[in-house]
C-alpha cells in the first residue's frame, strides 16, 4: 500500500493534464523571456542610444503587462483551469465588468502561472535530455555524447551512477509537476474565484429566476385552478341533472366550453413567457448557429411563441366574465363595485383579478355555495377586495393550521405591491380582505413581476 501511494502522483492522469497546464505558462513566458534576453543585449550594445532604448522598453513593459489585467486574460485562465486542473471555477458572467481587487488577483495568477511553467519547462529541457543521455550511455548509444563529463565525483565512466541520476531527475521531474499541480489546483480558486460583486450578482440573478418561477407557479394555480374547479362543479351537476333538466346539462357543458378556453389561453400566455426566458438565454447560440439556415416550421413556431406571450392577461376589468362563470357553477356571487376599474394600473389590476379569481375558487371548492359577497372599491390610494362567503358546519376551509398554495399565492401578490391581506374565519364564514395600493409615479408597472 504504501509503494502504491507514492507512486500513485507518477501514473494519475491528473498529474499530466495538469503538466499540460504549467507548460502553457511556461509557453506563453517564452516571449516574454526572449523579450527581456533582446534589451539586455541592446543595453550592453554601447553604440546604441540609451534613450531610445528607455522608450522602447517603456512601451514594451506597457504592452505586455496589460494583458494580466484584461477580463478576456481571466476567462481564459478561467476555461483553462477548469478543463485542465480539474477546478470548478464559475464562468465570470461577461456583463459584469471586473473590480480593482479582481483585476489584481487575476494578475496575480497570471504571474504565478508563467513563473510554475517556466520552472516546469526548464526542468523539462534540463532532466529530460540528460536523463536521455545517462540512460543511453548504459547501453552503449552515443558513447561520446558525454566526452569529458564531470559531474562532482563521477565522469563519464561511470555510466551506472549516471543512469541512476538520470532515473532520479525524470522522478523528480514527475513528483515536482504533481506538486505543483496540486497547488494550483488549491490556489486558483482563491485567485480566480468569484469577486464578491460577482457573488452578489449571481445571487440577484438566482433570487430574481426563483421569483419568476414563483411568479408563473402562481399564474397556473390561480387560472388552471379555478377553471377545474368550475369544470368539476359543472360536470358534477350535469351528471346529477342528465335526465331530470337537459337544458341545465346543456349550459353547463357551454360554462365548462368557456372555462376551458380561457384556461387554455392562460396556459398559452404562461407558456409563451417560459419560451421567451429559454430563448432569451440561448438567442447568443442560436444566432451563431443559424445564419444562413432556414430550419422547416421555425416560423410556425415562432408565430406560436409570439401569440403566447401578446395574449393579453385578465385584468379587473373582466370580472364580469369572472362572476358569471362563478354564477354558472352554482355560486350565487353578489357584486358591488365602487369606481371605476380601467383607471387602476395594469398590475394592480392584474393582481386584483387573480386574487378575486382565487377566492371565489375556494369559496367553490370549500363553501356551502349558498351566499358569496364580493365587494371591490376603486379609491385614490388603491383598490380594496372584499369576499366574504358562507362554509358549511363545521367549517373545511383552510384554516390558520392548515394554509393551501392559494392563500399564500394571495399573500404574495399583495406583498410585491405593499398590499394588506387579511384571510379567515368571520362569524360562521370565510372572509378575504385585501387592499391594493396604486403604483407610485415613479414605478414601471410592466416591470413588476
Amino acid at each position: 500500500m504504501i509503494r502504491r501511494s507514492v507512486l500513485t502522483p507518477l501514473i494519475r492522469a491528473d498529474t499530466y493534464r495538469r503538466g499540460v497546464f504549467l507548460l502553457l505558462g511556461g509557453v506563453i513566458l517564452l516571449p516574454y523571456a526572449l523579450l527581456v534576453v533582446a534589451f539586455v543585449n541592446m543595453f550592453a550594445d554601447p553604440q546604441l542610444p540609451r534613450p531610445a532604448l528607455v522608450l522602447m522598453m517603456a512601451v514594451s513593459v506597457v504592452i505586455v503587462g496589460v494583458p494580466p489585467f484584461l477580463g478576456g486574460t481571466r476567462a481564459l485562465e478561467i476555461a483553462a483551469v477548469r478543463s485542465l486542473l480539474g477546478v470548478d471555477l464559475p464562468v465570470p458572467a461577461a456583463s459584469h465588468g471586473m473590480d480593482r481587487e479582481t483585476r489584481l488577483r487575476a494578475a496575480l495568477w497570471f504571474v504565478v502561472h508563467l513563473v510554475t511553467g517556466g520552472v516546469v519547462g526548464l526542468g523539462l529541457l534540463i532532466a529530460v535530455p540528460m536523463a536521455l543521455i545517462f540512460v543511453a550511455q548504459q547501453f552503449g548509444v552515443a558513447p561520446t555524447a558525454i566526452a569529458g563529463l564531470r559531474l562532482g565525483p563521477l565522469d563519464e565512466h561511470d555510466t551506472g551512477w549516471l543512469t541512476l541520476i538520470g532515473v532520479v531527475l525524470l522522478v523528480a521531474l514527475g513528483y515536482l509537476v504533481a506538486g505543483l499541480g496540486a497547488l494550483a489546483a488549491v490556489v486558483a480558486p482563491a485567485l480566480l474565484g468569484p469577486s464578491q460583486t460577482e457573488r452578489i450578482a449571481v445571487l440577484e440573478a438566482r433570487a430574481a429566476q426563483l421569483a419568476e418561477r414563483n411568479r408563473l407557479a402562481r399564474e397556473l394555480h390561480d387560472s388552471v385552478g379555478h377553471a377545474l374547479t368550475v369544470a368539476t362543479l359543472q360536470a358534477g351537476a350535469a351528471r346529477e341533472l342528465f335526465d331530470q333538466d337537459p337544458e341545465f346539462v346543456r349550459r353547463a357543458l357551454r360554462a365548462i366550453e368557456e372555462t376551458s378556453r380561457r384556461a387554455t389561453a392562460d396556459l398559452d400566455h404562461v407558456l409563451g413567457l417560459l419560451r421567451e426566458r429559454d430563448d432569451e438565454a440561448s438567442e447568443r447560440d442560436d444566432e451563431v448557429s443559424s445564419q444562413g439556415d432556414e430550419a422547416p416550421g421555425r416560423d410556425d413556431e415562432a408565430s406560436g411563441r409570439d401569440a403566447g406571450v401578446r395574449a393579453p392577461q385578465r385584468t379587473l376589468a373582466d370580472l364580469d366574465e369572472l362572476v358569471a362563470a362563478g354564477r354558472a357553477a352554482g355560486l350565487p356571487v353578489t357584486v358591488e363595485l365602487t369606481g371605476a376599474v380601467d383607471t387602476l394600473p395594469g398590475v394592480v389590476s392584474r393582481e386584483g383579478y387573480r386574487i378575486v379569481q382565487e377566492g371565489l375558487t375556494n369559496a367553490a371548492r370549500h363553501g356551502d355555495r349558498q351566499s358569496v359577497t364580493l365587494r371591490i372599491g376603486v379609491r385614490a390610494t388603491g383598490v380594496e377586495i372584499d369576499l366574504v362567503n358562507t362554509v358549511p358546519e363545521p367549517p373545511t376551509v383552510p384554516g390558520p393550521r392548515r394554509q393551501g398554495r392559494g392563500l399564500t399565492g394571495m399573500r404574495e401578490r399583495v406583498l410585491l405591491l405593499g398590499g394588506r391581506l387579511a384571510a379567515g374565519p368571520d362569524n360562521g364564514c370565510w372572509r378575504v380582505s385585501a387592499h391594493l395600493p396604486t403604483v407610485r409615479p415613479d414605478d414601471d408597472p410592466e416591470e413588476l413581476p
